[in-house]
């Protein structure tokens, strides 16, 4: 088994709409790596960002078939994982890590 590195879990934060909304709620969303569960997500970002955890969300986004331009077209799937933190913290994404 390889070892991963605290930066190898995240991919990328995700900037949508809706992630913008949640951050009002005091909850982050990130694109992270498929073998990325729970504990390890909050032990690297607690690590990374030096904020407290409360909670973690993970979503699947399973791979899917798109039809574009007369074609099909394969979309790669991915997870992300929605962060709630504890109340009163933030995380800056527009600095970078």
């Amino acid at each position: 088994m390889t070892k991963i590195n605290l930066y190898d879990t995240i991919v990328g934060p995700v900037i949508t709409e809706k992630s913008t909304n949640l951050s009002s709620l005091n909850k982050i969303v990130f694109k992270v790596i498929n073998s990325a569960n729970k504990k390890n997500l909050k032990k690297n970002i607690e690590k990374i960002f030096k904020v407290n955890v409360t909670k973690i969300n993970i979503i699947n986004k399973r791979n899917r078939t798109k039809f574009t331009r007369g074609r099909t077209v394969k979309v790669k799937g991915y997870k992300k994982a929605i962060i709630t933190l504890k109340k009163g913290q933030s995380i800056d994404l527009t600095t970078g890590i």
